[in-house]
C-alpha cells in the first residue's frame, strides 16, 4: 500500500519540542523516493505546522530509517541541535534497538549470535552475506532468541549490534530463516499488502537535550499473525 492511499498519521509514540516518534506502518516511507509517495516527514511537518500554528517552514530531521515494508519505531528531530545529537548517538551505537521477526522455519538454536560480512549490491538494492570478509564488505553482528511459536511460524527477538543495509533480513535468511513475506531474501510468497513481518519493537536512548532515558515501544501491525504472537506473549505463553 502506498503512502498516498493512506489517511491520517501513524500512531505518535513520543512528542516534545525536540523529538517526535511514530509507529511506522508497513508501506510508509521515511524519506521521499522515486515513487513520489508522500514521506512520513512531510506528513509530520504538516501535523506540527497545524498543531502549533507555526508560520513558515517547519524543520524536521530524519534521524534513522526503516525499510518501506518494515514497521515500528521511527524518530525524527524537531531542531537542528537535536538532529546533530541524535545522529551522534546512532553513529556511536549508543542506542538499544529491539526487533521482532516472524519466520517460517525454526532457528537452529533457541538463541544465538550471527556474524557475517555483508556486501551491498547497489544495482539490485540487495545485500549478500559472506562467512569471511571480502572486498567491499562490512561486518554485521546480531543476537536473536526465540520468543514464541505457532502452528506455522516462529517469533524471533533480534538485537542488532551493527546497522548494515538489510542486515536483519539477510542474516536471518542466511541462517535459513527468511522473514515472512520477504521474497527478496528467500520467503516463498509475498504478504498481500506488500509488508514483511519485521517490526522495530523498541528503541532506547538518552534524550539529546533532557539527558533522560527514553524507551519507545511500538505495537506490531494489526494482522492475524502479529495478533496471535502479541496475545500469546501478553498471556505469558
Amino acid at each position: 500500500m502506498s503512502s498516498t492511499e493512506r489517511t491520517g498519521l501513524p500512531e505518535i509514540l513520543y512528542e516534545d519540542n525536540h523529538l517526535i516518534a511514530v509507529n511506522k506502518r508497513p508501506g510508509d516511507i521515511v524519506q521521499g523516493d522515486k515513487t513520489g509517495d508522500a514521506p512520513l516527514g512531510d506528513l509530520l511537518k504538516a501535523y506540527i505546522k497545524e498543531k502549533y500554528k507555526k508560520p513558515g517552514e517547519v524543520f524536521l530531521g530524519v534521524v534513522h530509517r526503516l525499510d518501506r515494508p518494515v514497521s515500528g519505531v521511527v524518530v525524527f528531530a524537531r531542531t537542528s541541535k537535536a538532529l546533530a545529537r541524535m545522529n551522534e548517538l546512532f553513529r556511536e551505537r549508543r542506542t538499544q534497538k529491539t526487533y521482532w521477526a516472524v519466520v517460517r522455519t525454526a532457528p537452529p538454536q533457541a538463541s544465538g549470535s550471527l556474524i557475517h560480512y555483508l556486501k551491498k549490491d547497489e544495482k539490485n538494492n540487495k545485500s549478500r552475506a559472506y562467512e569471511q570478509e571480502v572486498p567491499g564488505s562490512s561486518r554485521a553482528w546480531l543476537d536473536y532468541r526465540l520468543l514464541g511459536k505457532s502452528d506455522h511460524y516462529y517469533l524471533l527477538e533480534v538485537l542488532p549490534h551493527t546497522g548494515r543495509h538489510h542486515q536483519i533480513r539477510v542474516q536471518l535468511s542466511t541462517m535459513g530463516c527468511p522473514i515472512k513475506g520477504d521474497v527478496k531474501y528467500g520467503a516463498e510468497r509475498t504478504n498481500e499488502n506488500g509488508s514483511i513481518h519485521l517490526h522495530a519493537r523498541r528503541l532506547v536512548f538518552l534524550h539529546p537535550v533532557k539527558k533522560e532515558e527514553i524507551i519507545l515501544t511500538a505495537q506490531p501491525p494489526d494482522d492475524p499473525v502479529w495478533n496471535y504472537f502479541s496475545k500469546s506473549l501478553s498471556e505469558g505463553n
